[in-house]
């Protein structure tokens, strides 16, 4: 017992004088979260608090073009911004290209009277098919030209679908509402009131969005939620740096060879190491969710909700801890340089962590990557995490993701035993 306190106190000691690592391992992950968490909590917040700015060019001088106006207005998603109508398309890009807006659109000219046109042909239609008489001839095709619309290569496809479904979203209601005018005004010979429009247009059926969590309660999860659980295993597994190089450095500078000469075992010393690391990882997480509970709401993020189950996110943080100090070993147990320590222990962390779900969600990823997906720890490790935060579970409902996650630990330990035989360490 007391080779191994002395072993561990001597590794503290070198932990301490490894400055760069103590960057890595304390310094890095707290500026991911900070800048990760207000950006997807920019993204979370786009469509209620911040708008994108759209140009409108209106080259109609009818009165629904107008209405199309004020209903992309009350969408809330856009700041509008109304340029004179004879604007040529140059002179609108340019506007785009200077960041004005992101977004701009063209109303065709005689928009108003060709959506009126379309919109009295479908009332015949209507009427025809009540044995009604309607009037059906007032257009040649019922079209109506299409509107305009120019983006910024920056806005990403998924956010152009939105967008774009918010537009169609405003026609469809300018569109029916002409219909429902023409028809009225066909039967009864008089102006839809605007009371029973309001009534006929507005009066949707509501959505209860309710997040499916096992504690029962209610609480909707925010972007501290998502992304600081990702990047404390992300600080966790970056311990590579400091103790895979510090693995290295042992072997390259004959460490190896005076504590074989000692009365004790090279393994003593390795468990100390998997003592010393995981003490860092446990104290990674303990910084990184006080920050989110504490710091959070003083910079404007949405604090950090604590799972009820302490004792739980104790374990799955233990074993987080322990399969990235066990990574770490076997990393520096295998490579001959300090330099391929470092290097193949900072990309390969980058390439679990993005196959593991921290920087693409999983359920986005093709089919083809669910194997792959299951090979990567760090994807066991999210995915008990979230089972914690996200989904209000407690230590047996987060055990399918700690099993998996303990046999990869036990797999890494057999591949560091091989690799210290092979190398005649052991």
């Amino acid at each position: 017992m007391y080779k191994l306190w002395a072993t561990i106190v001597k590794d503290v000691r070198i932990l301490s004088r490894d400055k760069v690592g103590l960057t890595f391992m304390f310094g890095m992950p707290i500026i991911l979260v900070l800048v990760i968490t207000s950006i997807q909590n920019s993204t979370f917040n786009l469509v209620n608090k911040n708008k994108v700015s759209l140009i409108i060019c209106n080259r109609d001088t009818g009165t629904l073009s107008t209405d199309l106006i004020h209903t992309i207005d009350g969408i809330g998603m856009f700041r509008l911004v109304q340029v004179a109508k004879d604007q040529d398309a140059k002179a609108i890009t340019d506007r785009m290209h200077a960041k004005d807006a992101l977004l701009a659109i063209v109303i065709p000219p005689d928009f108003s009277y060709q959506l009126t046109t379309k919109a009295k042909k479908l009332a015949g239609k209507a009427l025809n098919s009540f044995g009604l008489e309607g009037d059906t001839l007032h257009a040649k095709n019922g079209n109506v030209d299409p509107l305009t619309l120019y983006y910024h290569p920056i806005l990403q496809e998924s956010f152009r679908r939105s967008i774009q479904g918010a537009l169609y979203s405003a026609l469809q209601l300018v569109e029916s509402k002409q219909v429902l005018r023409s028809l009225y005004f066909a039967i009864n010979e008089k102006t839809l009131p605007d009371t029973l429009e309001n009534e006929l247009l507005n009066n949707r059926i509501g959505i209860n969005e309710i997040p499916v969590v096992r504690d029962g309660s209610r609480i909707v999860p925010n972007a501290s939620q998502h992304n600081v659980p990702a990047w404390t295993i992300f600080a966790m597994f970056f311990v590579v740096i400091s103790l895979g190089g510090s693995i290295v450095r042992e072997k390259s500078s004959g460490s190896f060879i005076r504590l074989k000469t000692l009365p004790t075992n090279y393994l003593v010393a390795l468990l100390s190491k998997q003592i010393t690391y995981l003490g860092v990882t446990l104290l990674q997480a303990a910084v990184i969710f006080a920050m989110g509970v504490w710091l959070f709401p003083h910079i404007g993020l949405p604090p950090l909700n604590m799972p009820a189950d302490l004792s739980g996110l104790f374990v799955v943080s233990f074993m987080c801890g322990w399969c990235a100090v066990s990574y770490a070993i076997c990393v520096g147990v295998f490579a001959q340089t300090q330099e391929q320590a470092n290097g193949f222990g900072a990309v390969s962390i980058v390439i679990l962590s993005a196959v593991g779900g921290l920087m693409v969600p999983s359920f986005a990823m093709p089919g083809s990557f669910r194997t792959v997906i299951q090979l990567s720890p760090l994807h066991w490790c999210l995915e008990a995490y979230y089972g914690l935060f996200l989904e209000g579970g407690k230590l047996r409902d987060v055990l399918t993701n700690i099993i998996p996650l303990f046999v990869i630990i036990i797999l890494i330990h057999l591949l560091i035993l091989l690799g210290l035989k092979r190398k005649k360490l052991i």
